[in-house]
């Protein structure tokens, strides 16, 4: 049989409801902001220049009317030593350090050893052959594998880094043999 009484809410019921929607209403009108964003007045700083004509990217190291100096930064091969060979070749899927490369290491060792304040990053890279991960981890061995010669040549660990970069920056681009040959190496990069 059909209840009537049952549906029709009771007293504490209706207090309930209406505290509940005075809440929400009080947590809407929370939200609400009185900032205008749309009075805020636009004050142009851009100035008429830079004194002295610094050009693009503030090069002369002029300060600009807004307080920013430029910055002089040097190339990648700013820092390098010169007349030395800073590459080492692997075979591949390899990464041992072949004996044609003990000239190269060695030189580079006597130079980490006479300035002890330089450092050096041992980039390792792979060809395109292999999977992703599987080449960075290539990469790895190869740069730690140089790592650990420039070690036994005297270099301290400190001094050195080695990093894996993979298939992801070829020295060459190609799919032949002589493309792969050149890009499974480890570049020996001053900072």
């Amino acid at each position: 049989m059909f209840n009537a009484s049952a549906f029709v809410p009771s007293t504490a019921h209706r207090t309930v409801r209406a505290v509940a929607v005075l809440g929400l209403v009080a947590v809407l009108a929370a939200c609400g902001s009185n900032v205008k964003l749309d009075d805020v007045p636009v004050v142009d700083r851009t100035g008429t220049g830079v004194a002295g004509g610094a050009g693009a990217g503030g090069q002369s190291g002029a300060v600009d009317p807004r307080g920013v100096s430029g910055v002089s930064v040097g190339g990648d091969n700013a820092a390098q030593p010169n007349a030395m060979s800073r590459i080492v070749y692997f075979d591949y899927d390899s990464f041992e350090v072949k004996g044609d490369f003990a000239a190269v290491l060695e030189t580079n060792a006597r130079y980490l050893n006479a300035n002890r304040s330089r450092r050096v990053n041992l980039e390792g890279h792979t060809d395109e052959r292999g999977g992703r991960e599987y080449n960075l981890a290539l990469g790895q061995k190869r740069s730690e594998a140089v790592r650990r010669s420039l070690s036994l040549l005297g270099v301290q660990e400190s001094q050195m880094e080695a990093v894996s970069f993979g298939e992801e920056k070829p020295a060459q681009t190609g799919f032949d043999e002589a493309a792969f040959s050149k890009n499974r190496r480890v570049e020996l990069t001053y900072r």
